[in-house]
């Protein structure tokens, strides 16, 4: 995997990124052109006017990211239009299309890990990078992301973390943070507490479930374009979530039938690994065994295999976070398989 190093202003950020992943974010590019057309029946220059929407919220807002962006586009050769269509890809069309993960946060009596497999379909795999960032303020923060947008999943130098899970409700917001920048403000953020602060005052744009975490345990956010609902740690210290709303939402918020039938037994899985794993301390090694799980259930498992004539959906990489070490272990691929491993440190 690319490993992206970038310091400075948002525009130097955004410029090294751009010109170290040029040839990731082109394939980026041409990889989503094919997938909102396929699902969402949209070419890219309608792609484009619908992400334009955003610029007045986010120019008012958050000109921060604008201006990493637009360095990103700089240091790439394409245009902003095209990097801030890959920044709101969730939004596009009501979220019509999504991926499908598994993720979980252990507090423990020593550690507090956070950690998930993400997956997606297989052809994305080369433009995934590893984007680490030293921002003039001295905020480290360090991620996997696809290239050329700028927040996803990891975590930053104050040992806050988030991952993500795609969910599927209709609408979307132009006046709220867009899903992945939304990510972008927790690694930017000092604590949980603090991280969801911020999400609570800026609200999401679209439907998807942020688990944000720190030494202090995690917490996971359901959101909706009309809401938020909050998802407590257990007893045990656990919050665990895959690809459907677990908690009530308003009324008025719509949730598709279950667009992955394997969402529930994945579900209903990693909660069984957990508890059957409570007698242990939470640690890194613990997490990354049950991440490695293969049982099938529904058509998929946790460690999930692409089955061509179905989908094209495989864990494209797999992450554990020790919050309070502030260090992250990545394997490349599937974890049961992987054959290459990195290292976050920020």
């Amino acid at each position: 995997m690319l490993e992206v190093l970038c310091s400075g202003t948002p525009d130097e950020l955004g410029y090294q990124h751009g010109s170290t992943a040029k040839l990731e974010i082109g394939r980026s590019i041409t990889f989503y052109n094919k997938i909102f057309q396929a699902k969402c029946k949209m070419n890219w220059e309608e792609v484009k006017e619908f992400a334009l929407k955003y610029e007045p919220y986010l120019q008012e807002h958050w000109p921060q990211y604008v201006e990493e962006m637009q360095g990103v586009a700089k240091g790439a050769g394409v245009s902003y239009l095209d990097i801030l269509t890959l920044n709101v890809r969730t939004e596009v069309a009501f979220g019509n299309f999504s991926d499908g993960c598994t993720a979980f946060s252990w507090k423990g009596a020593k550690n507090s890990i956070l950690a998930q497999n993400w997956d997606w379909n297989t052809e994305q795999t080369e433009n995934l990078i590893c984007l680490k960032i030293q921002k003039a303020d001295g905020l480290g923060i360090q991620m996997i992301t696809e290239a050329g947008i700028i927040g996803k999943i990891g975590m930053n130098s104050f040992g806050v973390g988030c991952t993500l899970n795609a969910l599927k409700a209709h609408g979307v917001s132009y006046n709220k943070l867009p899903c992945h920048l939304a990510l972008r403000t927790v690694m930017e953020s000092p604590s949980r507490e603090a991280a969801i602060k911020t999400l609570e005052i800026a609200g999401v744009a679209s439907a998807c479930h942020i688990l944000v975490a720190d030494a202090t345990g995690g917490m996971g956010l359901e959101w909706s374009s009309e809401d938020l609902v909050k998802l407590e740690m257990n007893r045990e210290g656990i919050v665990t979530h895959t690809n459907h709303y677990v908690l009530k939402h308003k009324e008025n918020v719509v949730e598709a039938p279950d667009w992955l039938p394997d969402t529930r037994f994945r579900l209903r899985r990693i909660n069984q690994l957990l508890n059957g794993a409570k007698e242990e301390e939470s640690s890194v090694d613990v997490a990354a065994r049950l991440l490695k799980d293969e049982t099938e259930g529904d058509g998929a498992a946790i460690c999930r295999s692409a089955k061509p004539t179905k989908d094209d959906l495989q864990t494209l990489f797999s992450i554990i976070m020790d919050l309070k070490s502030k260090r992250a272990n990545v394997a490349v691929g599937r974890p049961a398989s992987s054959s290459e491993t990195l290292v976050l440190d920020p």
